[in-house]
């Protein structure tokens, strides 16, 4: 028994966890919104600009989901 528990809750709250986190890690990656392209060549150093996708198209008001 694992934390003084028994191994049938002890592996439902393990469960429960992991669903939790990759509903949580979804959540996150639906809100920011990365941007998974992968560029012919790397930026050079200080090139590199960062947005959050998922912000700017909700204060841009005729913007169009992707």
């Amino acid at each position: 028994m694992p934390a003084g528990v028994s191994w049938p809750r002890y592996l439902s709250m393990f469960g429960a966890s992991i669903i939790a986190m990759f509903a949580g890690a979804e959540v996150v990656h639906q809100y920011y919104r990365p941007d998974l392209s992968i560029p012919e060549t790397p930026p050079k150093p200080g090139e590199l600009r960062t947005e959050l996708l998922g912000i700017k198209a909700r204060h841009e008001p005729n913007s169009q989901k992707q």
